[in-house]
């Protein structure tokens, strides 16, 4: 049986302790660095969810702009003519105040429907019935939409060009959009003018222009904070789309949106 000398003794106790200690060492750096991940990885989570509020909050923003704005809008002007043509023709003063009140339901619709996104759950359950909604505007609404600025006294055109095709509910609701923040400036910032609205359709794009000629402001409504021009450029943006606004060289204010499109 093998013997060991007594001077080995301690080297042979040292040994396996010497070998716990650097075990305990590197368990303790292991225990430190994954400590160190997961607090990145919660600070990452942190601001990815503070960015994704901040978009969210920004998107409400604006479609509560648009949905406020353009129908408001509507209904001022309409109140305003059928308080000037009351003793002179009620007719036309009822016709008016049917205006108003077609433009304050369809704010109504709208304004629920984006009150109903900020209801929604997390998982997407729908506790206050936002489903039942009516689905958000179209480039297929165009035609109410152009119809009901109209009746405010705007002559407004609404052309299609090109091959009509599917097009992303998304991408609808910012052609949409555009067109409904240019034809309310258009009724608030150049009373008496026409305006014109055309839908391109082209292979890699859509297009979305709307003209208006020269007019006469509506008394305060004639400066304005430029917020709706601003939501539509971050609107078209997530789309890689862009905006050019500004008056025209022979009078009047031009707004033309294009928006790619996957080839067909």
């Amino acid at each position: 049986m093998p013997t060991v000398s007594a001077d080995a003794v301690p080297f042979l106790v040292l040994i396996p302790i010497a070998i716990a200690t650097d075990g305990l060492r590197r368990w303790r750096r292991r225990a430190e660095e994954e400590r160190a991940r997961t607090a990145a990885l919660q600070r990452e989570r942190q601001e990815a969810l503070r960015h994704a509020a901040e978009q969210e909050r920004a998107r409400i923003a604006r479609e509560l702009h648009d949905v406020v704005t353009h129908n408001v809008s509507m209904m001022v002007i309409q109140a305003g003519a059928a308080r000037r043509v009351m003793a002179a023709d009620q007719e036309q003063a009822r016709e008016a105040l049917l205006a108003v009140e077609a433009g304050g339901r369809a704010a109504m619709s709208e304004l629920r429907h984006v009150m109903g996104l900020l209801t929604m759950n997390a998982d997407g359950a729908d506790p206050a019935g936002s489903a039942d909604l009516a689905p958000q505007p179209g480039l297929d609404r165009l035609d109410a939409l152009v119809a009901g600025v109209r009746v405010s006294g705007v002559p407004v055109q609404l052309r299609v060009a090109g091959q009509p095709r599917p097009v992303p509910e998304g991408i609808q609701l910012a052609a949409y959009r555009v067109v409904q923040e240019a034809l309310t400036n258009t009724v608030k910032y150049a009373a008496g003018a026409s305006a014109t609205v055309v839908v391109d359709y082209h292979a890699d794009h859509l297009r979305v222009e709307v003209v208006n000629g020269s007019g006469a402001p509506r008394g305060p409504a004639a400066t304005g904070s430029g917020r709706g021009l601003i939501g539509l450029r971050e609107r078209l943006a997530v789309y890689g789309g862009t905006l050019l606004a500004g008056p025209r060289p022979t009078g009047g204010y031009r707004v033309r949106a294009q928006i790619p499109l996957e080839a067909p």
